[in-house]
């Protein structure tokens, strides 16, 4: 990675390779479903069966239609915490299905 006179630290020859190999979209794609688990808890989590990012829309697949219903309601504070515990702005529309 690094040439002869060029350093790189750790972070940045990390990026250059995440870069290098188009790895940032799958990268995203895992984060995302880490953020969600870890943000919507248990209770959430229980009946979570699939959650996907396509492009910038999140699909979340969810086994209950109460809590379907009740989720729909705050989709706009749901996208703003995934967001923020994401550092950037991944996520704008959110598909319960």
């Amino acid at each position: 990675m690094s040439k002869k006179g060029n350093n790189l630290n750790m972070g940045e020859a990390l990026k250059a390779f995440i870069d290098k190999n188009k790895l940032q979209k799958g990268i995203d794609k895992v984060r995302v479903k880490e953020a969600w688990a870890s943000l919507m808890g248990n209770g959430v989590n229980n009946y979570t069966t699939a959650v996907e990012l396509q492009g910038d829309t999140l699909f979340v697949s969810l086994s209950s239609s109460v809590l379907r219903e009740e989720l729909g309601h705050g989709k706009s504070k749901i996208i703003g915490i995934l967001n923020e515990e994401l550092g950037k702005e991944l996520i704008r529309k959110i598909v319960l299905r």
